[in-house]
């Protein structure tokens, strides 16, 4: 894992926000992975070359839809930090048969990491 300019305590609440995430994945449950974004963030990817664009609710309801991924395998690639900002590249494999790559944007607020905007891309 790279760190740019982030503090412990930062990197640490940064990767308990995106475990959020992963959990939500292996448990095939939205509302696991509901605490690590913000309640106005979207989602943006294509799955073939239909668009999967939106409010995070779509990635909620599409977990739910999906159920759970059990054989997740999750790695934290780089993390970097600038202030009250920060991006995340998550590398997921065996999500139900699949590998994505995403990139998450976080905001600080009110002392709390929020994933902002979740960019996807679904390996062929």
């Amino acid at each position: 894992m790279t760190e740019t300019s982030i503090s412990s305590g930062d990197q640490e609440l940064i990767t308990q926000t995106v475990q959020y995430y992963i959990d939500g994945a292996k448990s095939g449950k939205g509302a696991d992975m509901k605490p690590a974004f913000h309640s106005d963030a979207t989602i943006f990817g294509y799955i073939g070359e239909d668009l999967f664009a939106g409010p995070i609710q779509k990635l909620f309801d599409w977990n739910d839809e999906n159920g759970p991924a059990k054989d997740l395998e999750a790695e934290i690639a780089r993390i970097d930090v600038a202030g009250t900002v920060a991006t995340v590249r998550l590398e997921l494999d065996n999500w139900t048969g699949h590998k994505f790559t995403d990139l998450f944007t976080l905001l600080k607020t009110d002392g709390t990491w929020k994933i902002m905007n979740k960019v996807f891309h679904l390996h062929g």
